[in-house]
């Protein structure tokens, strides 16, 4: 009898594994929602205190807190807390900040490590929506992990394609962020 049940057990378990494995074809995910949002990044340098969004924090040896440093600015920590807009102008009504860090971490080409928060408060948008991951920043379209959020954005999760519209020397720039959310509550 022990071996009976044995043997059903066995069976049992080979075939709800096996039906999982045949269940898991690709699909093509649409997202439950979509969202364009701009953030417009100043980096102090100085000079410019009333205008300056983010700020240096921490240099390699030898570089200052003011000038991003040589080496792909390699070894630069950079916080920010940034203007979000509907479109890509500076100007525009802020919807929220872009609040968190950048990171460079690599000495061959320019490449950060981003994680930050997208804090929305207007009659449209409220709540935070969280991103991390590596941005390659010669890349022209490239996606950084959607990882959660609060509010309205409560438990989403999905990509977000960043997009550098234009910057101005080491100072002033600004991303295009399409978010598509995959996961939402």
């Amino acid at each position: 009898m022990k071996s009976k049940n044995h043997l059903l057990f066995l069976f049992l378990v080979f075939l709800s594994l096996s039906s999982a494995f045949l269940s898991k074809k690709t699909k093509h995910h649409k997202p439950c929602k979509t969202l364009v949002l701009y953030f417009h990044d100043i980096i102090y340098n100085g000079k410019n205190t009333a205008n300056a969004t983010s700020a240096i924090v921490t240099a390699p040896p030898g570089y200052n807190l003011t000038i991003l440093a040589g080496n792909f600015h390699l070894g630069n920590i950079a916080v920010l807390d940034d203007p979000i807009t509907l479109d890509n102008n500076l100007h525009s009504k802020p919807v929220g900040q872009a609040q968190g860090l950048h990171m460079y971490d690599t000495k061959n080409t320019f490449t950060a490590w981003l994680g930050f928060s997208f804090v929305l408060n207007t009659t449209e948008y409220k709540g935070s929506i969280n991103f991390i991951g590596a941005d390659p920043i010669l890349v022209e379209e490239r996606d950084i992990s959607v990882v959660g959020g609060t509010g309205e954005f409560f438990m989403h999760r999905g990509i977000a394609t960043i997009m550098t519209d234009t910057f101005e020397g080491e100072v002033y720039f600004w991303l295009r962020v399409d978010i598509k959310f995959y996961e939402c509550w």
